[in-house]
């Protein structure tokens, strides 16, 4: 599958690339950027084919982007003080905002495509209905959790409500899930082998994630707690 493929290159390519990553986030930001770009023109100008299907690929279904947030779902599942914590921890946000910009362009045609249908009613299909209220709210919370993620608004911000808002990419990395599901539903029923295949990848990718972190987080309670155990057995 595709999106195993990206993932795989996606995660040695953040290893590789972090450093430069966090000293010039204004670089692949506009990489990003310039990406949306020639993906929105290649629907209206004749690309060479091999940098068309690469284009398509990386961008069509947001396969590079959803990489990018899967890496950045995982790097909460590793203990911050672990070599992959420490390694990759302090660029999260860059990432999250790199993700966050290369949906840009993914958002704007789909849009753009579906503003017809909305304007006929055809938002009254069930499944169409769930598929555009996910990727609305997925919009709404792209905003938010991405502007949030630059450090010069996290700066202006009270860290309280900066973590509070945050906890809020949990529902997106869930909406995110939903929003695939109907999409790939309708055709893994129909007997598509194809889409039956991204069924079960995109389960297992979003299962795992969900059991690693509640597990993470169980274990860091059972860390906080452990130091207020000892204080208590020491003062008897």
């Amino acid at each position: 599958m595709s999106f195993v493929a990206v993932l795989a290159g996606t995660v040695i390519g953040v290893f590789l690339l972090r450093r430069p990553l966090k000293k010039h986030p204004g670089v692949f930001y506009a990489l990003a950027a310039l990406l949306d770009a020639l993906y929105m023109c290649s629907f209206f100008v004749a690309f060479p084919e091999v940098a068309r299907r690469a284009i398509f690929l990386l961008m069509q279904k947001c396969t590079l982007a959803c990489a990018l947030f899967a890496v950045v779902m995982f790097i909460g599942v590793f203990r911050a003080d672990s070599k992959v914590g420490l390694m990759l921890r302090p660029v999260r946000a860059e990432l999250s905002i790199l993700a966050c910009v290369l949906t840009v362009g993914h958002m704007a045609l789909y849009l753009a495509s579906f503003a017809p249908r909305l304007a006929n009613g055809g938002i009254a299909n069930g499944g169409f209905a769930v598929f555009f209220a996910t990727a609305m709210a997925l919009l709404a919370l792209l905003v938010v959790l991405g502007a949030t993620s630059l450090q010069g608004v996290k700066r202006r911000m009270d860290s309280g409500s900066w973590k509070r808002l945050q906890k809020w990419a949990y529902v997106f990395f869930g909406l995110v899930y939903v929003h695939l599901m109907s999409i790939l539903l309708p055709s893994a029923l129909a007997q598509g082998t194809t889409a039956r295949t991204s069924v079960v990848v995109y389960t297992v990718l979003f299962a795992l994630y969900a059991v690693a972190r509640i597990a993470r987080a169980v274990a860091d309670r059972k860390r906080s707690a452990a130091p207020l155990s000892s204080a208590f057995e020491g003062a008897r």
